[in-house]
């Protein structure tokens, strides 16, 4: 009878053990990726670093303590920021970091293939980032899509001039390719954080699914 008693209390005892290592990682990484989210916001040097920074956090805390706990990081990080930046700007940062982190982390926990997370990784992160400019247009009251034309106009002049169309491009054709523009970032950016974990992530004792044959020249750290 006190055998039964002992084991009891020792499996209750791992039990809390592993609650309060959850709470712990989930506090840590929840805080960390709402500092380099306001790092991202408001100061003026290092905005790349931190880009590529923000998602990691949340995905490793899927990687190593599943994806419930990662949800419970993802919705402590938007109540901290609501907190420290209001309302609006708070959950903003779900667009598309908050959603990619839980994309990436769930893929890289079950093995799925490069391609996989990488293609729906782009989507998450292009939608993500039409919808902050559509937000953050409503609150400055300008229309700030008309940077991204601007840029589609300018790209599509040195085309233009670099092979000698001779053509004037028309409203479809420049919203066309700042679209494309948009798109080619988040390639970029997803196929980084890829890499980055890939590198990072084991020396943390998460592991990632090896990538592609025909992405692994790019993928040249060692991660042992």
């Amino acid at each position: 009878m006190i055998t039964k008693n002992n084991n009891r209390s020792l499996e209750s005892s791992k039990l809390s053990r592993r609650q309060a290592l959850n709470i712990v990682e989930t506090s840590y990484l929840s805080a960390a990726t709402g500092l380099i989210w306001i790092a991202l916001y408001y100061l003026p040097i290092g905005g790349a670093i931190f880009r590529l920074a923000l998602p990691l956090p949340l995905s490793l805390l899927q990687l190593r303590r599943g994806f419930k706990t990662a949800l419970e990081g993802v919705s402590l990080t938007v109540l901290l920021l609501i907190a420290l930046m209001g309302p609006v700007r708070g959950p903003l940062f779900l667009f598309p970091y908050g959603f990619l982190a839980l994309w990436l982390g769930w893929c890289w926990s079950r093995n799925c293939s490069w391609w996989f997370s990488w293609s729906f990784g782009v989507l998450i992160g292009t939608a993500g980032f039409l919808i902050r400019v559509l937000v953050l247009s409503l609150l400055v009251g300008e229309n700030l899509w008309v940077v991204l034309t601007r840029a589609g106009s300018g790209l599509i002049e040195k085309v233009v001039d670099l092979f000698d169309l001779g053509f004037a491009p028309d409203i479809f054709l420049v919203q066309l390719a700042a679209m494309i523009l948009v798109i080619f970032q988040e390639l970029i950016y997803v196929i980084c954080l890829h890499a980055i974990a890939f590198w990072l992530f084991p020396r943390l004792k998460a592991y990632l699914p090896d990538p592609p044959e025909i992405l692994r020249g790019l993928i040249s750290l060692d991660t042992l």
